[in-house]
């Protein structure tokens, strides 16, 4: 086997050396190069394409961090609320706002490094980290989810005093914040094709909702008084019952990111649109569409005139390469294989 940097026998030499002359110097000049010279590495290390996708992750993981302070605020807030006015509900609540912050930090995580460029050992970029942070999201869920519900029987069995009232109006505003929180993570997400963001926006619509059941159970045992102050605890388990079933929407979204689920039948026939609009295409066999991350791949079977010169046929398959990359469907990678039409 011959190694970069080797000398190569091309025939060069006596007789072949006198009658190709020029080009064959040439030519036994290139084969002496190292194979990285002759034939460079298909990814680059910052491609055009994938500026976008950077730009995205770095959105995202912005909006991430804002709502890392906020839950940090929130946290403060309800756990000193709970303590103060004797409510189970409201300490629940908090501490879930503090997991909120560890596991926003591996979402913030996952686009930091799903930002980062195609390289030797990631050809296709890094967007995987981003569903991976999603259900790392996910099993904190279900820990929290646990933890609060096992607290809450053992409260349901204590007696314990009733929650003060002045707890209630701090509900209402942190569900007032969290919904509005909600509404841009995944106003957000959708507009940048993230998961990551999904959950996010998902694990706060669930945070204002465990709020909510909290206000009805406290506004229970403060108006029905003694004997009623189980009624606080009821609503922290019920909580726990909706964080769990959220947690496993979370999970199922982010797994089908990580399994290369298909792309929604609706962006295939975009592609496929795409495609059949370029020139020489005649017409299209299998097109296969996949997320990655904050981007899609594509895998598509190209029918063209089987006439046409190889030349004519690589300058098609570029050109549908070039239009879906150049579309708004948040291409970051495009296959395209040649077959003869008819």
């Amino acid at each position: 086997m011959e190694h970069a940097g080797e000398k190569r026998d091309v025939g060069c030499s006596g007789k072949s050396a006198a009658s190709n002359g020029k080009n064959c110097r040439e030519l036994s000049a290139a084969l002496r190069q190292p194979r990285s010279a002759v034939n460079p590495p298909l990814w680059s290390p910052s491609p055009a394409h994938h500026a976008a996708v950077r730009a995205r992750a770095e959105a995202g993981a912005a909006l991430v961090l804002r709502g890392i302070a906020l839950n940090a605020v929130l946290a403060a807030v309800k756990i000193a609320g709970g303590v103060l006015g004797h409510s189970y509900a409201l300490i629940a609540d908090g501490v879930e706002s503090l997991l909120d912050i560890f596991s926003s930090l591996l979402v913030w995580a996952g686009f930091r490094v799903a930002a980062e460029p195609p390289d030797a050992d990631h050809p296709y970029g890094h967007g995987k980290a981003e569903p991976l942070a999603a259900l790392a999201v996910a099993v904190f869920v279900f820990a929290a989810a646990g933890w609060i519900g096992v607290r809450a029987v053992q409260l349901i069995l204590m007696p314990h005093a009733v929650p003060h009232w002045l707890t209630l109006p701090l509900l209402a505003g942190v569900v007032v914040l969290k919904l509005w929180l909600a509404r841009r993570m995944n106003a957000a997400g959708m507009a940048l094709g993230s998961t990551g963001l999904g959950v996010e926006a998902w694990h706060h619509w669930s945070d204002a909702l465990t709020s909510a059941v909290a206000f009805v159970g406290i506004a229970i045992a403060v108006v029905g008084g003694p004997g009623w102050e189980a009624a606080d605890d009821w609503a922290a388990l019920v909580a726990a019952a909706v964080i769990a079933l959220n947690g496993v929407g979370m999970f199922n979204r982010a797994l089908g990111d990580v399994m290369d689920t298909a792309a929604p039948a609706a962006l295939e026939n975009e592609v496929r649109a795409l495609a059949l609009g370029v020139a020489g295409v005649r017409a299209l066999d299998k097109c296969r569409v996949r997320k990655s991350g904050l981007s899609h791949l594509v895998d598509i079977q190209v029918r063209v005139d089987g006439m046409l010169t190889v030349r004519e046929g690589h300058d098609i398959a570029h050109a549908v390469k070039d239009a879906l990359l150049a579309s708004p469907l948040r291409v970051s990678d495009v296959s395209v294989h040649i077959e003869p039409a008819g």
